[in-house]
């Protein structure tokens, strides 16, 4: 069983990561009082907060501030390190294409990865 820190993958630990959480939690909050109180003036808040958190995330990740799926060397495990391969697009990943940035794995770096083995 690997425990955080043990492994190659480092999931979320980003800037862009914990930014995009926190305003998709008040978001959410905002269409769940909008619920709660029957309000459509606080559900289009909601639902505008949140498209807000989703533009935040994926402007951050473009900037660097988020990190490529995959493994990654240890030394790039700390959220406050900030990803200078986002300036060319990460490999495979859709935010990227989206911005037009398109990287093939030669480009990237990439290597193969190999599949988890499950804990028995």
């Amino acid at each position: 069983m690997f425990i955080h820190g043990d492994d190659d993958y480092d999931m979320g630990h980003t800037v862009a990561g914990w930014t995009g959480m926190g305003i998709t939690s008040l978001g959410f909050g905002l269409c769940g009082l909008g619920v709660i109180a029957a309000s459509g003036r606080l559900l289009l808040a909601g639902a505008a907060v949140l498209i807000l958190a989703l533009l935040a995330t994926w402007m951050l990740h473009l900037a660097g501030w988020g990190k490529p799926s995959g493994p990654r060397p240890a030394a790039q495990w700390d959220w406050r390190v900030r990803d200078l391969s986002a300036r060319n697009g990460h490999t495979d990943c859709l935010g990227c294409r989206l911005a037009g940035r398109r990287a093939t794995h030669r480009q990237a770096g990439a290597r193969p990865v190999e599949p988890a083995l499950a804990d028995a």
